[in-house]
This record gives C-alpha cells, structure tokens and sequence, in this order.
C-alpha cells in the first residue's frame, strides 16, 4: 500500500506548477489528461513541491497480538474441533490431569534429596536495645514511671511492624539507663537484664499466643469487629521455663511485683 502510494505521489503531487496568465498572449486550449501539456511560449513558475505526509489516520490501527487465541470445538474446518485436539478416549482426553503426574514413574519431587531442616516450632523475636528506649524516654514519648509493654514499644516506633512472636530485649546502650524502669517483654538477654536492675527496674518475661498477641498490639480491632478480648493462654510445656508468667489484656499500666515483699509493700500503699 505504501508503494503504490508513493507512485503515485510521484506521479500526480511532485512539482505540480502553477499557471500565471499573460494578457499579451492568446489563452492556450488545454487538453484533459493526467500531466498538463505545456507550451514553451507559455511562461512556467514551479512554487516547490507540495508537502505530503506518509501518515494518514486511515492508516492507524489497534494494537493487536501477531498470535490469536486459538478457538478449539467449532468445527473440522477449525483445525481443532470434535476432541479439540486431546485425540480418543484416555485420562488427558477427558480434563486436566494431576498436577506433577508422571505416568505412574516416580515423581521428580520424590527422586530428589531432601536437604535441610525447617523447625515448625521456633520463633522469631524483633530486638530492641536499651539505648533506644532511653532515647525514647528522654524525648519524652515513654514515660518511664509507667510500665514499658510491646504496645507502648510499637505505639512509639522503638520496634517495626513486623513482629511475629514478641520482642527481645538487648543489651545494647545498658549504660544509658541510669533511673528505674519497669518493663513487659518476651525474652531479654542477660546483659539487658542485668543493666535494668542495677539501676532499680525490673523486666518481666510474659507469654502471650498469636491472638493474645494481637490483642496486645491491636484491641480496637476486637472493638471494631464487636468482640470481647480473649482470655489471656498459658504457655506450652517448652516454654513455661522460658517465661515469667501470662500476659495480661489490655494492656497493663503497672508493674507486678516479684518478691513477698514488693507484694506486702503495694497491698499497705493501696490500703
């Protein structure tokens, strides 16, 4: 298409001239065809050559895909009707087989090692170390006469988003802490531990399961959907060395004392 337009372009469009009339000289007769017939007495001025652009909006398409989908059942004509090319009677004739079948052979999944070792029960715990708690104190986003819970840790941003199973407690920056903090948290090393009661606080080990978790950290999700907030779950066999005790819902706001006498001291200050 684009040849036979460009011939005739050539042919019609290209330094077409134009005519200006002489009053001295007698009108000329004319003769119908393509190509006008010029006379060299008649006096010839060629104004350039007529811009044509080779894109026309007749020529625009839509995108379409070069392979189209190939229409199987509409007749012999089609290529692929009757069985739609699945051939005569069999397992594959009539639907789609089992995912990793393999005619009855052992299966690749199976003819290949096993390695490694996936354990279903551990857990993932998000650090967060003393110096960013004091950081935080210090600006005065926690209060540190309150008891410092993984809700206050999350409201504040000391910890991310993701938290899967609880939060450890680190070490890094103890020299930081120089007053008493109290806090509510699922692990905590030893160095960490150590740092909090020398300067008079104390950490407490609680357990809480996925949907005290997340009671923990999101309550008004409970209120939301109309729900009471659970009870809180005792730990597993394998965890009960782990922990201090059960966590408490909501969220708490005190602290609870350990020994008899923290104990005796915060009944005679209540009474």
């Amino acid at each position: 298409m684009l040849r036979r337009r460009l011939c005739s372009l050539l042919s019609s469009s290209i330094l077409i001239p134009s005519f200006k009339p002489n009053p001295t000289l007698q009108p000329l007769r004319l003769i119908q065809c393509q190509r006008p017939i010029l006379t060299p007495k008649v006096p010839v001025v060629f104004e350039g050559i007529r811009a044509y652009s080779l894109l026309s909006l007749n020529d625009l398409r839509d995108k379409v895909p070069r392979k189209q989908k190939t229409r199987k059942g509409r007749g012999i004509g089609s290529g692929k009707g009757k069985t739609a090319g699945r051939g005569n009677k069999g397992q594959r004739a009539r639907g789609s087989g089992k995912l990793g079948f393999e005619g009855g052979q052992t299966p690749l999944r199976r003819r290949l090692p096993k390695r490694g070792f996936k354990n279903p029960f551990s857990l993932t715990f998000q650090p967060v170390g003393l110096g960013k708690i004091a950081k935080l104190i210090n600006a005065g986003k926690i209060d540190s006469s309150e008891l410092i819970t993984m809700k206050t840790l999350k409201d504040t941003v000391a910890i991310g988003k993701q938290i899967k199973d609880g939060v450890r407690l680190m070490g890094r920056g103890a020299e930081q802490i120089k007053w008493p903090i109290h806090l509510e948290i699922s692990r905590v090393t030893v160095r960490a531990k150590e740092a909090v009661e020398a300067a008079g606080g104390s950490v407490r080990r609680v357990y809480y399961n996925k949907l005290g978790f997340r009671a923990l950290l999101k309550p008004e999700w409970f209120e939301k959907k109309g729900r009471l907030l659970p009870k809180a779950a005792r730990p597993p066999p394998k965890q009960r060395d782990k922990v201090d005790s059960i966590g408490r819902l909501p969220a708490p706001t005190k602290p609870i004392p350990f020994s008899v006498e923290e104990k005796e001291e915060a009944s005679s200050s209540s009474a």
